[in-house]
């Protein structure tokens, strides 16, 4: 598993991903950072018969430890996301962390602004 057990204080991932079901098909966008710190993208719609475009690039140490404080001072792995919007007809958002020792997936509807 590219996860690995969330036990494991250094182990890093993050996923995001948004989008919905439409009258172009599934439109989404994912971005995900991986442990090995392969940073992959992928974007798809079909407007326009537009296929989907997908990316991998290698990030640096650097760049993993500035995400991991930008999580960090987020605080958004002490998050519950009970209270939040339930995904619908608009589309769904994911957000998956793996850090410190602990793994929390949130799944919402998209949100547009935070009066949401």
């Amino acid at each position: 598993s590219i996860i690995m057990a969330a036990e494991d204080h250094d182990q890093f991932y993050v996923r995001y991903y948004v989008g919905h079901k439409g009258k172009f098909g599934h439109e989404f966008m994912e971005v995900e950072f991986r442990p090995d710190g392969k940073l992959r993208y992928a974007n798809n719609s079909n407007y326009k018969s537009d296929t989907i475009i997908r990316k991998e690039a290698k990030v640096g140490k650097i760049v993993i430890d500035e995400l991991r404080r930008i999580i960090d001072e987020s605080e958004i792995m002490k998050e519950d996301d009970s209270v939040w919007p339930e995904p619908d007809e608009g589309g769904r958002q994911e957000l998956e962390v793996v850090m410190n020792g602990e793994h929390i997936s949130f799944t919402c509807a998209k949100i547009g602004s935070l009066l949401d």
